[in-house]
Protein backbone atom coordinates (compact mmCIF):
# COMPACT_ATOMS: atom_id res chain seq x y z
CA UNK A 1 0.00 0.00 0.00
CA UNK A 2 1.22 3.64 -1.05
CA UNK A 3 1.30 6.11 1.97
CA UNK A 4 0.15 9.47 1.03
CA UNK A 5 0.41 12.47 3.05
CA UNK A 6 -2.16 14.83 1.74
CA UNK A 7 -2.43 18.44 3.33
CA UNK A 8 -5.33 20.15 4.15
CA UNK A 9 -6.60 21.47 0.79
CA UNK A 10 -8.36 24.69 2.84
CA UNK A 11 -6.20 27.26 2.59
CA UNK A 12 -7.23 28.66 5.99
CA UNK A 13 -5.80 31.07 8.99
CA UNK A 14 -3.77 27.59 10.09
CA UNK A 15 -2.32 26.41 7.05
CA UNK A 16 -1.51 30.94 6.04
CA UNK A 17 0.08 31.03 9.85
CA UNK A 18 2.47 28.07 9.39
CA UNK A 19 5.37 30.05 7.93
CA UNK A 20 5.63 31.76 11.40
CA UNK A 21 7.54 28.28 12.31
CA UNK A 22 10.12 29.06 9.58
CA UNK A 23 10.25 32.35 9.15
CA UNK A 24 14.59 32.50 8.73
CA UNK A 25 14.18 29.49 6.14
CA UNK A 26 11.75 31.42 4.33
CA UNK A 27 13.64 34.66 4.02
CA UNK A 28 17.17 32.63 3.34
CA UNK A 29 15.53 29.95 0.47
CA UNK A 30 12.27 31.40 -1.61
CA UNK A 31 13.12 33.03 -4.53
CA UNK A 32 13.39 36.83 -5.27
CA UNK A 33 11.52 38.24 -8.39
CA UNK A 34 13.06 39.55 -11.37
CA UNK A 35 13.38 43.19 -13.15
CA UNK A 36 11.49 42.29 -15.83
CA UNK A 37 8.06 41.75 -13.59
CA UNK A 38 8.35 45.20 -12.26
CA UNK A 39 8.94 46.71 -16.02
CA UNK A 40 5.85 44.69 -16.49
CA UNK A 41 3.59 46.11 -13.48
CA UNK A 42 4.66 49.80 -14.64
CA UNK A 43 3.66 48.90 -17.88
CA UNK A 44 0.21 47.46 -17.05
CA UNK A 45 -0.32 50.34 -14.62
CA UNK A 46 0.34 52.89 -16.75
CA UNK A 47 3.09 54.86 -14.55
CA UNK A 48 6.19 54.17 -12.76
CA UNK A 49 6.64 52.35 -9.34
CA UNK A 50 8.54 55.27 -7.84
CA UNK A 51 6.72 56.88 -5.35
CA UNK A 52 3.55 55.28 -6.15
CA UNK A 53 1.77 55.07 -2.46
CA UNK A 54 2.11 50.73 -2.76
CA UNK A 55 0.41 48.10 0.08
CA UNK A 56 2.49 44.76 -0.03
CA UNK A 57 -0.45 43.06 1.51
CA UNK A 58 0.98 39.27 2.83
CA UNK A 59 4.08 40.44 2.64
CA UNK A 60 5.60 38.00 4.73
CA UNK A 61 9.32 38.38 4.86
CA UNK A 62 9.65 41.07 2.89
CA UNK A 63 10.84 39.38 -0.85
CA UNK A 64 8.75 41.01 -2.91
CA UNK A 65 8.77 44.53 -0.15
CA UNK A 66 12.66 44.84 -0.80
CA UNK A 67 11.96 44.41 -5.00
CA UNK A 68 9.33 47.30 -4.74
CA UNK A 69 11.42 50.10 -2.56
CA UNK A 70 14.37 49.43 -4.74
CA UNK A 71 11.86 50.78 -8.16
CA UNK A 72 11.20 53.94 -6.24
CA UNK A 73 7.90 52.51 -4.18
CA UNK A 74 6.71 53.77 -1.04
CA UNK A 75 5.69 50.60 0.54
CA UNK A 76 3.97 49.88 3.51
CA UNK A 77 3.86 45.73 4.48
CA UNK A 78 1.15 44.21 5.56
CA UNK A 79 1.53 40.69 7.04
CA UNK A 80 -0.32 38.89 9.97
CA UNK A 81 1.84 36.43 10.82
CA UNK A 82 3.82 37.58 13.57
CA UNK A 83 6.94 35.71 13.30
CA UNK A 84 6.79 36.54 9.11
CA UNK A 85 6.49 40.09 10.60
CA UNK A 86 9.49 39.93 12.63
CA UNK A 87 11.74 38.83 10.01
CA UNK A 88 10.47 41.33 7.75
CA UNK A 89 11.12 44.47 10.30
CA UNK A 90 14.96 42.79 11.04
CA UNK A 91 15.60 42.78 7.42
CA UNK A 92 13.96 46.10 6.58
CA UNK A 93 13.73 48.12 9.59
CA UNK A 94 12.44 51.49 8.16
CA UNK A 95 9.64 49.95 6.28
CA UNK A 96 6.23 50.71 7.97
CA UNK A 97 4.87 46.85 9.10
CA UNK A 98 0.93 46.87 9.78
CA UNK A 99 -0.51 43.56 10.93
CA UNK A 100 -3.66 42.63 8.89
CA UNK A 101 -4.50 40.65 6.08
CA UNK A 102 -6.66 41.32 2.80
CA UNK A 103 -9.79 40.55 4.02
CA UNK A 104 -9.56 43.52 6.11
CA UNK A 105 -7.35 46.05 5.16
CA UNK A 106 -6.65 48.88 7.87
CA UNK A 107 -6.14 51.85 5.46
CA UNK A 108 -8.45 54.43 4.30
CA UNK A 109 -10.30 54.71 0.95
CA UNK A 110 -8.88 55.76 -2.17
CA UNK A 111 -5.84 55.94 -0.29
CA UNK A 112 -3.28 53.52 -2.57
CA UNK A 113 -2.04 54.00 -6.13
CA UNK A 114 -0.96 50.20 -5.84
CA UNK A 115 -2.18 47.23 -3.77
CA UNK A 116 0.25 43.98 -4.70
CA UNK A 117 -0.49 40.70 -3.54
CA UNK A 118 3.20 38.57 -3.95
CA UNK A 119 2.29 34.77 -3.18
CA UNK A 120 -0.61 35.47 -1.13
CA UNK A 121 -3.86 36.50 -3.08
CA UNK A 122 -4.73 32.99 -2.29
CA UNK A 123 -5.16 33.30 1.29
CA UNK A 124 -7.45 35.10 1.72
CA UNK A 125 -11.38 34.98 1.13
CA UNK A 126 -11.50 36.55 -2.43
CA UNK A 127 -14.78 38.04 -1.98
CA UNK A 128 -13.87 39.92 1.18
CA UNK A 129 -10.59 40.63 -0.34
CA UNK A 130 -11.58 41.81 -3.85
CA UNK A 131 -14.12 44.44 -1.63
CA UNK A 132 -11.10 45.78 0.28
CA UNK A 133 -9.33 46.36 -2.98
CA UNK A 134 -11.98 48.45 -4.57
CA UNK A 135 -12.38 50.76 -0.76
CA UNK A 136 -8.40 51.15 -0.95
CA UNK A 137 -7.47 51.60 -4.32
CA UNK A 138 -7.75 55.12 -5.49
CA UNK A 139 -9.65 55.93 -9.09
CA UNK A 140 -6.71 54.96 -11.81
CA UNK A 141 -4.89 52.67 -8.94
CA UNK A 142 -3.57 49.29 -9.63
CA UNK A 143 -4.01 45.59 -8.03
CA UNK A 144 -1.39 43.63 -9.49
CA UNK A 145 -1.19 40.03 -8.06
CA UNK A 146 1.63 37.62 -8.81
CA UNK A 147 3.21 33.78 -8.37
CA UNK A 148 6.72 31.98 -8.95
CA UNK A 149 5.38 28.88 -10.71
CA UNK A 150 8.00 26.39 -11.14
CA UNK A 151 8.35 25.74 -14.30
CA UNK A 152 7.58 21.80 -14.90
CA UNK A 153 8.16 22.04 -18.75
CA UNK A 154 12.39 21.73 -17.54
CA UNK A 155 12.56 18.01 -17.25
CA UNK A 156 14.19 17.50 -13.54
CA UNK A 157 11.08 19.91 -12.49
CA UNK A 158 8.52 18.20 -13.77
CA UNK A 159 10.22 15.18 -12.29
CA UNK A 160 10.07 16.36 -9.39
CA UNK A 161 6.69 17.71 -9.52
CA UNK A 162 5.44 14.12 -10.15
CA UNK A 163 7.22 12.83 -7.18
CA UNK A 164 4.85 15.53 -4.90
CA UNK A 165 1.37 14.74 -6.51
CA UNK A 166 2.35 11.31 -5.26
CA UNK A 167 3.93 11.59 -2.29
CA UNK A 168 0.79 14.10 -1.14
CA UNK A 169 -1.52 12.44 -2.70
CA UNK A 170 -2.78 15.21 -4.48
CA UNK A 171 -1.46 17.90 -5.64
CA UNK A 172 -0.67 20.09 -2.54
CA UNK A 173 -2.56 23.63 -2.42
CA UNK A 174 -0.14 25.80 -2.09
CA UNK A 175 2.26 24.24 -4.68
CA UNK A 176 -1.07 23.68 -7.15
CA UNK A 177 -1.61 27.30 -6.83
CA UNK A 178 1.78 28.88 -8.00
CA UNK A 179 3.41 29.36 -4.47
CA UNK A 180 6.41 27.99 -5.58
CA UNK A 181 6.26 24.68 -7.58
CA UNK A 182 3.83 22.83 -9.58
CA UNK A 183 1.22 23.55 -12.69
CA UNK A 184 -0.05 26.57 -13.16
CA UNK A 185 -3.94 27.22 -11.62
CA UNK A 186 -6.31 29.17 -14.06
CA UNK A 187 -9.03 30.09 -11.25
CA UNK A 188 -7.13 32.44 -9.13
CA UNK A 189 -10.26 33.61 -7.76
CA UNK A 190 -9.47 37.22 -9.65
CA UNK A 191 -12.37 40.14 -8.88
CA UNK A 192 -14.78 39.33 -11.40
CA UNK A 193 -15.69 43.69 -11.61
CA UNK A 194 -12.30 44.22 -12.58
CA UNK A 195 -10.43 44.00 -16.24
CA UNK A 196 -7.21 42.08 -15.43
CA UNK A 197 -4.44 41.68 -18.00
CA UNK A 198 -2.24 38.85 -17.64
CA UNK A 199 1.71 38.06 -18.14
CA UNK A 200 3.81 35.48 -17.76
CA UNK A 201 7.80 36.01 -17.01
CA UNK A 202 10.19 33.46 -17.50
CA UNK A 203 13.72 33.53 -15.71
CA UNK A 204 15.93 31.18 -13.19
CA UNK A 205 18.43 30.89 -11.04
CA UNK A 206 21.28 28.94 -9.68
CA UNK A 207 21.10 28.30 -6.27
CA UNK A 208 23.05 25.09 -3.87
CA UNK A 209 21.01 22.18 -3.53
CA UNK A 210 20.48 22.85 -0.40
CA UNK A 211 18.74 26.33 -1.00
CA UNK A 212 16.45 24.15 -3.31
CA UNK A 213 15.22 21.56 -0.29
CA UNK A 214 14.87 24.66 1.93
CA UNK A 215 12.76 26.50 -0.66
CA UNK A 216 10.67 23.36 -0.64
CA UNK A 217 10.84 22.68 2.47
CA UNK A 218 9.18 26.55 3.81
CA UNK A 219 6.03 25.49 1.58
CA UNK A 220 2.92 25.02 4.02
CA UNK A 221 2.28 21.79 2.43
CA UNK A 222 5.30 20.39 4.38
CA UNK A 223 5.21 23.03 7.37
CA UNK A 224 1.84 21.30 8.09
CA UNK A 225 3.24 18.03 7.45
CA UNK A 226 4.69 15.63 10.32
CA UNK A 227 8.24 16.35 10.87
CA UNK A 228 9.20 12.92 10.21
CA UNK A 229 7.39 12.62 6.87
CA UNK A 230 9.02 15.77 5.48
CA UNK A 231 12.39 15.20 6.51
CA UNK A 232 12.01 12.04 4.98
CA UNK A 233 11.00 13.40 1.88
CA UNK A 234 13.55 16.02 1.08
CA UNK A 235 16.27 13.65 2.10
CA UNK A 236 15.42 11.05 -0.68
CA UNK A 237 15.06 14.47 -3.28
CA UNK A 238 18.29 15.07 -1.91
CA UNK A 239 19.78 12.11 -3.23
CA UNK A 240 17.93 12.32 -6.33
CA UNK A 241 19.12 15.54 -7.36
CA UNK A 242 22.56 15.13 -6.29
CA UNK A 243 22.77 12.00 -8.87
CA UNK A 244 21.66 14.89 -11.21
CA UNK A 245 23.59 17.73 -9.83
CA UNK A 246 26.95 16.23 -8.84
CA UNK A 247 28.53 19.77 -8.36
CA UNK A 248 25.47 20.39 -5.63
CA UNK A 249 24.22 23.43 -7.97
CA UNK A 250 20.94 23.51 -9.33
CA UNK A 251 18.87 26.16 -12.10
CA UNK A 252 15.12 26.54 -11.05
CA UNK A 253 13.39 27.79 -13.57
CA UNK A 254 9.90 29.88 -13.08
CA UNK A 255 7.22 31.34 -14.71
CA UNK A 256 5.91 34.60 -12.77
CA UNK A 257 2.37 34.66 -13.77
CA UNK A 258 1.17 38.57 -13.06
CA UNK A 259 -2.46 39.57 -12.95
CA UNK A 260 -2.77 43.33 -12.70
CA UNK A 261 -5.94 45.52 -13.03
CA UNK A 262 -6.23 49.45 -13.26
CA UNK A 263 -9.32 50.67 -11.13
Amino acid sequence: MTTTHSPDATPGPSRALSFDRAAAQYAAARPGYPDALFDAVEDMAGRPLRGARTLDVGAGTGISTRCLLDRGARVVAVEPGPGMAAQLRRGLPDVPVVRGDGNQLPFAAASADLITYAQSWHWTDHARSGAEVRRVLRPGGTLALWWNVADSTVPWLGAQAERLVRFFGVEPVELARGAGHGSAVQDRGLPPDLDFTHRRVPWTRRVPLATHLDNLGSHSAFLTLDDDAARGFLAEERGRLLEEFPDGTVEEAYVVELHAAVR
